[in-house]
């Protein structure tokens, strides 16, 4: 079932988001329910449900970290650098 609403917003604003809108060859609406969805969660409650799951139930296995995480981070950002501009740079 559809809402028909109104909402006051900023003039500048609304028009940036109609050329996001446009930008991603959505329309308006469109783009302002996959946003509302987004914020409300509800992907992740029908994801959950199709896995016969409720809102906020996850089992999972802690993973259990034998370095310091913040290496493993350095690591990660230094290939990450090294892969978009080919070229290494300290920092």
């Amino acid at each position: 079932m559809k809402a028909k609403t109104s909402v006051y917003v900023d003039r500048d604003l609304w028009e940036k988001f109609k050329v996001l809108s446009a930008s991603r060859k959505t329309d308006v609406s469109s783009l302002l329910k996959e946003l509302i969805r987004e914020e409300t969660m509800e992907q992740l409650d029908e994801a959950l449900s199709e896995l016969g799951l409720e809102s906020g139930e996850l089992d999972f296995e802690p993973v259990k970290v034998s370095k310091p995480v913040s290496g493993l981070v350095r690591v990660m950002r230094d290939e990450r650098r090294d892969g978009i501009s080919g070229l290494q740079c300290d920092y």
